[in-house]
């Protein structure tokens, strides 16, 4: 949870990476599993260096824990900072 002066702060910093969305990236209630703030879903410090992910693509990364959705998010960071190939 965030107050007003908060979220505008972030907002001013460009501190917010990720939004809640629909696919064709529009920000709306219903694509807002739960309720954050403006959609929020990521954040990073004001260094950007350290960033912070409310849905825990780690907890969908393995069959075992039931959904494996969780690797593309991860995988694709990889890949940005080159430490795998696209497959």
């Amino acid at each position: 949870m965030a107050d007003a002066e908060t979220l505008a702060e972030l907002n001013r910093r460009h501190q917010i990476v990720l939004r809640y969305c629909t696919a064709n990236g529009t920000t709306t209630a219903a694509a807002n599993p739960n309720g954050s703030a403006e959609n929020i879903a990521g954040i990073c410090n004001r260094a950007g260096n350290v960033f912070g992910l409310m849905p825990h693509p780690e907890r969908a990364s393995d069959a075992r824990l039931g959904s494996t959705d969780g690797l593309v998010f991860l995988e694709s960071i990889l890949q940005s900072l080159g430490l795998r190939s696209a497959a």
